[in-house]
């Protein structure tokens, strides 16, 4: 999701989202801390829909431990990872984390998106309750969510070492007030890029708009709006294709 700060933010959007689908935002949630390509998790899902149909839990854990038999077709895998996610099943959830506890190097996000499932199946059936799962490609922290930004200069120059300075003091000093988190910053040329982590419920917008004025206090030297994204990190190009068609399309509105 990609968004400027006149636009509807992306952590509202999902926590609006929530409370639409259950009534409330539910006092247990989980959500998925690492960082996985947001196609890869829809083909997960959309495979792990499908393999519910006609299960067979025994037949399944007879196979069990051909997850870890690399000469099996990787599809064939893959299918087992979200069978057994869809068992409830101490023994399947043991099998998934053995195989991410053995550090493999292929299949080692799916078999992550499978233990995520399996977890939240198990948790369902001891609590008695429906476990909402909150997954985005770049994850999260704890009960937080992670968030790409771009803050730009209104120079086309590169940002100062004073700019810098400010960003890093203002954003951290605002984010922490608001329960969040600078995780990395870096600079290039007159952009700012941030990965931070904040509540489920933050309006982002509202946080990056005050963290952006306490920044201005010392030159006027940031643009009011920003690029926030909880996709993937944005490259350079990435970033200015993005605010180049966004110009074009508000000249095209004008």
């Amino acid at each position: 999701m990609i968004m400027g700060t006149k636009e509807n933010n992306s952590s509202e959007n999902i926590y609006e989202r929530i409370r639409e689908i259950f009534g409330r935002i539910p006092p247990n949630y989980n959500i998925l801390e690492e960082q996985i390509d947001i196609d890869l998790q829809m083909e997960y899902f959309e495979q792990s829909r499908q393999v519910k149909q006609g299960l067979t839990p025994d037949e399944v854990m007879s196979r069990k431990d051909q997850i870890f038999d690399r000469c099996i077709p990787e599809e064939d895998r893959k299918n087992l990872f979200a069978q057994l996610a869809s068992i409830e099943d101490v023994e399947a959830y043991r099998t998934i984390e053995k195989y991410l506890k053995s550090s493999p190097a292929d299949l080692r996000n799916w078999a992550i998106l499978a233990l995520q499932e399996s977890r939240m199946l198990l948790e369902s059936k001891l609590l008695d309750e429906n476990r909402v799962f909150i997954s985005t490609g770049l994850g999260g922290k704890g009960t937080r969510l992670r968030y790409f930004v771009v803050l730009i200069g209104k120079s086309r120059n590169n940002l100062t070492e004073l700019h810098k300075k400010v960003i890093r003091n203002e954003f951290e000093m605002c984010l922490k007030s608001h329960d969040s988190e600078v995780e990395k910053i870096e600079f290039t040329e007159n952009f700012a890029l941030l990965l931070t982590v904040m509540p489920l419920q933050a309006s982002i917008r509202d946080v990056f708009k005050e963290a952006i004025h306490d920044c201005n206090e010392y030159g006027n030297f940031l643009k009011t709006n920003f690029i926030v994204t909880n996709v993937k990190e944005l490259s350079i190009d990435e970033i200015k294709d993005f605010l180049r068609k966004q110009k074009q399309m508000e000249q095209n509105r004008n």
